[in-house]
């Protein structure tokens, strides 16, 4: 691959990792009621890493250029985390962090696949990887495309596993004996949630109204 050009993604790549958001709520949220954030940050990863395979098996750049899919898409993800944001909402008075809160494997499960939705089903995500990645693949490299595409996504799910271990490690040294913090900061990751999830919603509803109108 071009080492420049690998570099700048780098960077990019990093610098959106970083920026707080949905992602950032939910391995919060979810780390404050379980006593191990890894589930969390495993499906995040892994809501990721279905979006570079679609990114390398092509689909995700047909997918954006059909409009009407990705708008039902979008729906389905707006719907989605209004759902976990409100179910997040509702657990906020009782938050607070104890590592005898113990989850078995159908909550680790659970954890897991809310998280690979959190991610996985934003079509936010899937933009991201189809506007930013193709920016970075040099088509004179000696890997082909797919390999490139691959490489970068999966560059990118290590940068976001490991910005957001950090953060989980970060708010649970903080919040652990904080307990009046830790429902503040549980209650702002369900507005966060609920909030994108209006967002989304009315992105789609909007325009959907004034056709109608």
């Amino acid at each position: 691959m071009n080492p420049q050009l690998f570099l700048a993604f780098l960077v990019v790549a990093a610098a959106l990792a970083c920026t707080p958001g949905v992602d950032w709520a939910y391995t919060i949220a979810a780390g404050l009621r379980q006593r191990s954030f890894v589930p969390a940050v495993a499906g995040l990863c892994g809501g990721y890493v279905l979006h570079t395979v679609l990114l390398v098996a092509g689909l995700a750049a047909v997918l954006a250029g059909m409009p009407g899919v990705l708008g039902w898409i979008t729906l389905a993800g707006a719907g989605y985390l209004l759902w976990l944001g409100v179910g997040t909402l509702r657990s906020w008075r009782g938050a607070s962090f104890s590592a005898s809160a113990d989850g078995g494997a159908g909550t680790q499960l659970r954890t897991f696949l809310q998280g690979m939705g959190t991610s996985g089903i934003n079509p936010k995500g899937l933009l991201f990887y189809v506007a930013l990645i193709p920016q970075f693949i040099s088509a004179d490299a000696s890997l082909p495309v797919p390999v490139q595409s691959g490489l970068l996504g999966m560059t990118f799910v290590a940068l976001v596993g490991v910005v957001y271990t950090v953060v989980a490690l970060l708010s649970r040294k903080l919040l652990q004996s904080r307990p009046g913090a830790a429902r503040s900061v549980t209650l702002a990751s369900g507005i966060i949630m609920v909030a994108l999830g209006a967002v989304l919603l009315g992105e789609q509803l909007v325009p959907f109204l004034a056709g109608r109108a």
